[in-house]
């Protein structure tokens, strides 16, 4: 456990010395908020059943951060470790080397959950966020999304070579997932084309059972997304477990 300690705490600097993973989970969430709240403000709308677009908006930016963690502050760092030698040299130490990985995990769900606490709270102060879910339902959607997401993001890390190769992958599969899944834009507002191509991407169900969750949803209306989440995280262990390279 004190080993595990100091690697967070070793773990918890570093992630704040990644210009990249802390400016996409805390700050950019941020600035598109206040894009789309400034031009459409959060007056009720009936194309969102009485809510207004920030309401129905910021679960989706909660899925937005958890991309993020998932295939940027995950395989980047773990590529960058095994490019360099750092995960070779663990190997040697008396400490296990899954402690590394297990601290990683616990100082990005912690950011993870410090980004959408940041959101929630600005979206209430400046355009009087309403919330009419259960804490313990979207905590819980919350868990699920963010160990699925890891759970790819550590494939990711097993099967991509280099911290800039981890990099490029990262930007190809998150700026199509963020904008065509609902997690920026509305599905309601997509064409219907584009709607149909969401329903193959992984964060479009992360998407889907946050926002209901947060409407007020139950876990039953959501059965699909919950197992296609629960899968992803299942396969993402299993495919993670037999291509994690530590050299």
């Amino acid at each position: 456990m004190r080993g595990l300690a100091m690697l967070t705490r070793v773990e918890l600097k570093l992630f704040c010395r990644e210009p990249i993973g802390l400016f996409f989970t805390l700050c950019f969430p941020l600035l598109v908020l206040f894009l789309f709240g400034g031009i459409y403000g959060n007056e009720p709308s009936l194309l969102f059943g009485g809510y207004g677009m920030v309401d129905v908006s910021v679960p989706c930016y909660t899925a937005m951060i958890i991309a993020t963690s998932g295939l940027f502050s995950l395989p980047i760092p773990m590529a960058t470790y095994r490019e360099s030698g750092v995960l070779r040299r663990l190997q040697a130490t008396p400490l296990h080397p899954l402690t590394l990985l297990t601290a990683r995990v616990l100082v990005i769900f912690l950011m993870t959950v410090l980004g959408m606490v940041m959101l929630v709270v600005a979206a209430r102060l400046v355009y009087h966020l309403h919330f009419p879910g259960q804490a313990l339902n979207v905590a819980g959607g919350f868990l699920l999304c963010c160990m699925s997401f890891f759970a790819l993001g550590f494939v990711l890390a097993g099967l991509l070579p280099t911290a800039r190769t981890a990099q490029m992958t990262a930007l190809v599969l998150f700026y199509p997932m963020v904008f065509i899944s609902g997690a920026t834009v509305p599905r309601e507002v997509l064409p219907e084309t584009m709607y149909q191509y969401s329903r193959f991407l992984p964060l479009t169900y992360v998407v889907t059972l946050l926002r209901g969750l947060w409407m007020g949803g139950t876990w039953g209306e959501f059965r699909m997304e919950t197992f296609v989440l629960i899968g992803l995280m299942l396969c993402g262990i299993i495919i993670s477990a037999l291509t994690f390279r530590w050299e």
